[in-house]
């Protein structure tokens, strides 16, 4: 009966255990349902308070991106005019 009192965890069946992200060469990913943060922009979505999916990197692992996943996205927000003014405030400032 020790431990009933613990709060459930959702968890991932698939994942390890220890907090291990897969990690992908640059180029070398077949990663039909990842995306970088850079591409999600280009597809008009945001990764919406996912956490990353995988890595990857380049340049003998010098660099890397994040990976999320595109299933999991979110539409980007319109600009609101009040963030339109305040950017063009800021903007005649400089």
């Amino acid at each position: 009966m020790a431990g009933q009192d613990q709060d459930l965890v959702d968890a991932d069946p698939n994942e390890r255990g220890d907090g291990f992200l897969p990690v992908f060469r640059w180029k070398q990913a077949g990663r039909e349902n990842l995306a970088t943060r850079r591409e999600l922009r280009e597809m008009g979505l945001r990764p919406g308070g996912q956490e990353p999916a995988a890595r990857i990197e380049c340049r003998g692992g010098k660099r890397f991106a994040w990976l999320y996943r595109i299933d999991l996205a979110k539409p980007k927000v319109p600009m609101t005019l009040a963030k339109e003014a305040a950017l063009d405030k800021a903007m005649a400032a400089r």
